[in-house]
């Protein structure tokens, strides 16, 4: 039993060890915004493409 919560507890450090090392690389070379930058002419084909209803 004591074997079993170790082994859990020692797979619960890796997976915390890696989404920690995931995430701060995104943070520390600034990925997100890289993507967003990317994305944003699609997203800007697709809002222009909107119909509007510009009343006052």
């Amino acid at each position: 039993m004591a074997k079993k919560v170790m082994k859990c507890l020692l797979y619960l450090l890796l997976f915390l060890s890696g989404f920690f090392i995931v995430t701060f690389t995104v943070y520390f070379l600034n990925l997100d915004m890289k993507l967003t930058a990317a994305i944003e002419p699609l997203l800007q084909k697709h809002y222009d493409r909107i119909r509007r209803d510009q009343h006052l």
